[in-house]
């Protein structure tokens, strides 16, 4: 799309990828839309960039407010502007990577207001290609929470243990709000709170397998993939992705025991591998640590 074609909308909603991290990262075309809109509003509760990256978008295409979970769930204020103003919202990554977001374009054109889209670098196309790990390898992705007054989800592992199953990777992203609200009291999860968490799935798992169905061939495989990746979780291998598309990106191989003791960065991700090619594991021999 020329910045001719952008710069003229008289009103309408932008979603906007904005890329991992980096006012580089983001497209010509990203900076335009975001710079000609009326109001912009950055997304900031399914991920966060650098504060310092945000101070340098918000210098170079203008005023930024923050909105969260609320405002963007509920969007009256946002698309009540865009009847009549262009809107930008700025969303880490790609817009539509989250369900959140494209409810968000759904309802506005429900209410009869465009809705662009410009796309941007997400982390699920860039995570598999820096490891080096073939991206057709990937099974279906999951996010690791905190606890929620003391209840654990054990989906995530689950999802983990069928990929294994079936000889697929898996990309965990890591929770950012300990308080489940969205409304910013976030605390982007860190090695030792994943380790955490993945242990108490494992744990919670092992007393409820026992009562799972296995009827269909694929139950039974859910099963047995649960049993063994339970039973080996402290072993099991992982790769820790921090601050990736940024400058202080960070990737180190490890396994499940060890990595409570990796510091991380300001974001984090997992892939877990299952089985690996030749070149995938001498991709992988990079990122070990040397003792």
């Amino acid at each position: 799309m020329a910045d001719n074609d952008v710069n003229q909308k008289q009103s309408g909603l932008r979603l906007i990828g904005i890329g991992p991290g980096t006012v580089g990262s983001m497209t010509t075309e990203a900076i335009s839309a975001a710079k000609s809109a009326d109001f912009r509003r950055y997304e900031a509760y399914t991920a966060l960039w650098p504060d310092e990256e945000l101070s340098q978008l918000e210098q170079l295409v203008g005023p930024i407010e923050r909105v969260m979970r609320p405002e963007i769930e509920n969007p009256e204020e946002i698309l009540g502007l865009a009847k009549n103003h262009v809107v930008a919202v700025l969303i880490v990554g790609d817009p539509l990577q989250a369900t959140t977001h494209v409810d968000l374009q759904l309802q506005a054109n429900e209410n009869g207001i465009e809705c662009e889209v410009i796309h941007g670098i997400s982390i699920t196309n860039l995570v598999t290609g820096a490891i080096g790990l073939s991206n057709y390898k990937f099974g279906r992705q999951t996010t690791l929470t905190y606890p929620y007054s003391g209840w654990i989800a054990t989906s995530p592992l689950e999802v983990i243990a069928v990929n294994r199953g079936m000889g697929l990777h898996t990309l965990a992203l890591l929770d950012l709000d300990p308080t489940g609200a969205g409304t910013g009291e976030q605390r982007p999860m860190q090695p030792v709170d994943a380790v955490e968490s993945l242990n108490a799935m494992a744990n919670k798992l092992v007393e409820s397998v026992e009562d799972m169905p296995v009827e269909s061939p694929f139950e039974r495989l859910r099963v047995e993939s649960v049993v063994k990746i339970c039973s080996e979780i402290s072993s099991l291998n992982v790769v820790l992705c921090s601050d990736m598309g940024t400058k202080n990106q960070s990737i180190v191989a490890t396994t499940v025991d060890a990595l409570a003791n990796e510091q991380g960065g300001r974001l984090n991700c997992l892939v877990f591998p299952a089985s690996t090619s030749d070149v995938e594991e001498k991709a992988l021999l990079r990122w070990l640590k040397e003792e």
